[in-house]
């Protein structure tokens, strides 16, 4: 199922990134869902545009087509994959 690099640390994204509690997705911002246990990120659109996040996608894509068991974009990787790849667009 996706992507699974072993040994990879969570970054100071994860507090930035963190799960909303909360249903409400600020302006600018997408909500998706993240590995298995399906965890709830807010991050902002701007990623869209990033090369390895479109990646992502393409994962997404090929996992689950267009029908996303949430109801929304779920990316089919671990979150400490995630994290990685996110880590380095801070400065988006």
């Amino acid at each position: 199922m996706g992507f699974r690099f072993p040994g990879i640390k969570r970054s100071s994204f994860a507090a930035k990134a963190a799960s909303s509690k909360s249903g409400e997705v600020p302006k600018g911002y997408l909500a998706i869902y993240v590995g298995q246990e399906t965890k709830r990120f807010v991050i902002p659109v701007s990623y869209l545009n990033q090369p390895s996040f479109q990646e992502l996608l393409s994962e997404a894509e090929e996992e689950f087509g267009y029908d996303h068991p949430m109801g929304a974009l779920t990316i089919p990787c671990t979150e400490d994959f995630f994290l990685e790849v996110t880590s380095s667009f801070n400065g988006c």
